[in-house]
């Protein structure tokens, strides 16, 4: 059996460090809203999930390098495979209560630290840089909002048949 080179511990570097280390910074970032809420997934899931899939984006890049690509490699696959494990894990956390649902956000939330964490692996800083920005405004923005449409009482003041 033929085997990749090994990547010997010299070789981890700035780059190495800053797509890792951004990628855990951001994923606990972006779990701090769902930590300060008091949801199921917060910090520590976030965290792990972003930093995972940005040490899974790194490695299959590596390799894809290592290897020398070809027809047989296909990178696109990291997604498929982050997709199918994070599924399975906003399925897990998604609960239908009492005719309402529970943690919709929070399973969306454990998808875009996911995804953040993949373009940190690639080092595609602008689109970490302009994807956290934007998602973070969205969640500071859209959770003041609610607050005004459902009242101050936490209740909502649509009628009904919209809920």
């Amino acid at each position: 059996m033929e085997l990749n080179p090994p990547t010997l511990v010299h070789w981890v570097d700035f780059d190495l460090l800053s797509r890792l280390g951004v990628a855990a910074v951001l994923g606990l970032l972006l779990g701090l809203d769902r930590e300060i809420r008091g949801h199921a997934a917060g910090l520590r899931t976030h965290g792990l999930i972003c930093f995972s899939a940005a040490m899974m984006t790194v490695s299959v890049l590596a390799l894809y390098g290592q290897l020398g690509g070809g027809d047989r490699m296909d990178p696109l696959r990291i997604f498929e495979a982050t997709g199918g494990f994070i599924g399975i894990i906003g399925a897990g956390l998604i609960v239908f209560s009492r005719g309402e649902v529970h943690n919709l956000t929070t399973a969306a939330h454990l998808w875009l630290a996911a995804v953040v964490g993949i373009a940190c692996g690639a080092a595609q800083w602008p689109l970490v840089v302009i994807g956290c920005i934007i998602s973070l405004v969205m969640l500071t923005l859209l959770r003041v909002a609610e607050r005004r449409w459902e009242g101050g009482d936490g209740k909502s003041v649509r009628a009904p048949d919209q809920k």
